[in-house]
C-alpha cells in the first residue's frame, strides 16, 4: 500500500510538473509571437546583464536595442521612426534619464546586483566622447580636400609638388566625393605623384590596352581551363558580386552592367593577372567602392592592382601576413590599453587570437561602418601619413572607445566577438578616426618603443619622425631564435636627464595616462 501511494504521488507530481512546463512553453511562445508580430518585448530586469541602444542615423530616430541576460543570451529589437519615443517612456519609468540623454550614438545601461526586491533600480550611462584635450593638436587645421585645394597642390604641368603636404591634408581632412575618382589613383599607386597630366593620359591608354589583352587571354582559355576557372574563381566571384553593395544606386537593379564590370575586375585579377593568389570571398567589397568612385573599368582594375600590391590592410591570402598584423595589434593594445590586453591574456590563446577584429582588417572596416565613414578611413590609411599601419591604430581606437564593457563584464571569447559584432554599423566613425589620430600622435611622442613594434615604423620613410627625432628601441625580450635583440634594442634604457627631454621625454605610462 505504501509503495502504491508513493507511485501515485510521483505520477501526480510528474503530471503537475509537465503541466507547469507546458504552461511556461506556451507563455514563451506567446511572448515570442508578440515580439515578432507586434514589436512588444519583456525583460526581467533582475536577470538583465546589460542593455545597449544603438542609433543608425544622426538624428537618433531609429536603430536597435540589444538586451543581454546574465546567461549571455541576447535579444535584438529594431526600432524605426517614432520608436525612440516609446523607449524614452520606458527609460523615464525607470527614473533613469530624459530624452536628451539619448542623443548620442551609443548608450549602455547596467543594472546593479539586486540585494532584494525593494532595491531601487539605478542605471549608469556610458557615452563615447573624446575631449579636445585628447585630440591630435592639428585635428581641426585641415578642411576636406575639394577641387580648389586639389588644384593648389598641382603645378602647371599637373604634377603634385609636395607629396607629403597632400598626404597630410588627406589624412586629416579626407577627400571630397567629387574628386575621389581623380585623387584615389595617386593614393593607390596607379599614377605617380611626379607624373604630368600628359603622362597620365598616355599611361591610361597603355593600361587600357593591357586590360583588353587580359580579357582576350581570359576568353582564349581551353575548355578544361574554362571549367577549372569556373570551379576555382568564377563561381565564388559571381556569388559574391550579386550581394555586394546592391543598396548603392550604382549597383542597384537587375542586369546592371556595373555588377558585370565588378565581376570581370575581380575574376580577371585573380585568374589571369595574378593567378597565384586565388580569389578570397569578400574581395568584391573592396572592388565595389573603387568602381563606384573611379567609374572607368580599366582604371578601376589598375587601382585595384595597386590596392592589392601596395596597401597593407588587405585581405591577405597568407596566414603569416595576418598573424603579423595581429602581433602588431596585440603589442599596440599592450602599450595603449593594458587593461584590455590583460583581459585578452586571461582568456589564453583564444583571447589573444582576437577573432573580433579579423573582419576589421580583412575587409578594411567596410562591414563595421557606413560607406561614407569607411571610405574616410580608407583615405586616411592610403595617405600613409607617419605610418603605413594606421588601420591598426583605428582598431585600437575602436577597442578604447567601445571595449570597456568587455573588461567590466569579463566577457569570454565568444561573447566578446558577439559584443563587437553587434556594434557593426552603430559606431561613430568620425569619433573613431579622431581617436586613432590621437593614438598615433601619442605613439609619436614616445621616447622609446618596444622592439616588437620596430617594423611598424620602418616602411614610412622620413614622414614618421618628421622632426628628426628617432626614438630609442627597447628590447621586449621575445626573440627565441636570436641570442640578442635583432633590432639592437637594450633591455633597460636609462631615463633622460631632467630638463633635457622636453615634450618628447614623456615616459610611456605618462603619454597614455590621459587615454580616457
Amino acid at each position: 500500500t505504501s509503495s502504491a501511494s508513493s507511485l501515485d504521488t510521483s505520477a501526480q507530481f510528474q503530471e503537475n510538473n509537465g503541466q507547469t512546463q507546458s504552461a511556461r512553453w506556451d507563455e514563451q511562445q506567446k511572448v515570442f509571437a508578440l515580439e515578432q508580430v507586434c514589436g512588444v518585448f519583456r525583460v526581467d530586469l533582475g536577470q538583465m546583464r546589460s542593455l545597449r541602444l544603438f542609433f543608425s542615423d544622426e538624428a537618433c530616430t531609429c536603430g536597435q536595442l540589444v538586451v543581454a541576460s546574465r546567461e549571455s543570451q541576447y535579444k535584438i529589437f529594431h526600432f524605426h521612426h517614432g520608436g525612440l519615443d516609446k523607449l524614452s517612456e520606458v527609460f523615464q519609468q525607470w527614473k533613469y534619464c530624459t530624452e536628451t540623454h539619448l542623443k548620442d550614438q551609443f548608450v549602455v545601461l547596467f543594472p546593479p546586483a539586486l540585494s532584494d526586491e525593494k532595491t531601487c533600480m539605478q542605471f549608469s550611462i556610458r557615452r563615447p566622447k573624446l575631449p579636445s584635450s585628447e585630440t591630435h593638436p592639428e585635428e581641426n587645421a585641415y578642411k576636406r580636400l575639394d577641387v580648389s585645394a586639389w588644384l593648389h597642390h598641382l603645378n602647371e604641368c599637373g604634377q603634385v609638388e609636395e607629396e607629403y603636404k597632400l598626404q597630410k591634408a588627406i589624412f586629416f581632412g579626407g577627400i571630397d566625393v567629387s574628386i575621389r575618382g581623380e585623387v584615389w589613383p595617386f593614393l593607390l599607386h596607379y599614377y605617380s605623384y611626379e607624373s604630368t597630366s600628359e603622362e597620365r593620359e598616355a599611361l591610361r591608354l597603355q593600361k587600357r590596352k593591357e586590360y583588353f589583352e587580359i580579357q582576350e587571354k581570359r576568353l582564349s582559355m581551353t575548355a578544361d581551363e574554362q571549367k577549372d576557372f569556373w570551379r576555382k574563381v568564377q563561381f565564388t566571384v559571381d556569388k559574391d558580386v550579386v550581394r555586394t553593395d546592391r543598396s548603392n544606386q550604382f549597383f542597384r537593379g537587375e542586369d546592371n552592367p556595373n555588377v558585370e564590370a565588378m565581376s570581370r575586375i575581380s575574376s580577371f585579377y585573380y585568374a589571369v593577372f595574378n593567378p597565384a593568389i586565388g580569389y578570397s570571398q569578400g574581395m568584391s567589397d573592396l572592388v565595389a567602392p573603387l568602381l563606384a568612385e573611379v567609374l572607368d573599368e580599366s582604371d578601376t582594375f589598375w587601382c585595384f592592382v595597386g590596392l592589392m600590391q601596395n596597401t597593407i590592410f588587405i585581405s591577405s591570402p597568407r596566414d603569416e601576413d595576418m598573424e603579423k598584423q595581429l602581433m602588431y595589434l596585440r603589442e599596440l593594445l599592450r602599450l595603449m590599453h593594458p587593461r584590455f590586453y590583460q583581459h585578452l591574456s586571461s582568456l589564453g590563446e583564444d583571447g589573444l587570437q582576437m577573432l573580433f577584429c579579423h573582419r576589421w582588417i580583412l575587409l578594411c572596416f567596410k562591414r563595421e561602418f557606413p560607406d561614407a565613414e569607411a571610405l574616410r578611413m580608407w583615405e586616411a590609411c592610403w595617405a600613409h601619413y607617419q605610418t603605413d599601419y594606421f588601420h591598426l591604430f583605428i582598431c585600437v581606437a575602436i577597442v578604447v572607445i567601445y571595449g570597456d564593457d568587455v573588461i567590466e563584464q569579463q566577457l569570454p571569447t565568444d561573447q566578446m566577438l558577439l559584443h563587437f559584432s553587434n556594434l557593426a554599423m552603430h559606431m561613430n566613425g568620425e569619433l573613431v578616426l579622431r581617436k586613432a589620430r590621437s593614438l598615433l600622435y601619442q605613439f609619436h611622442l614616445l621616447p622609446r618603443i618596444p622592439c616588437s613594434l620596430h617594423d611598424l615604423c620602418k616602411l614610412c620613410g622620413t614622414g614618421m619622425w618628421d622632426s628628426g627625432f628617432i626614438p630609442a628601441v627597447e628590447c621586449s625580450g621575445h626573440h627565441p631564435e636570436c641570442e640578442s635583440c635583432p633590432y639592437g634594442g637594450l633591455a633597460e634604457v636609462s631615463s633622460p636627464k631632467p630638463g633635457s627631454e622636453g615634450k618628447r621625454g614623456l615616459k610611456t605610462r605618462d603619454v597614455f595616462a590621459f587615454r580616457k
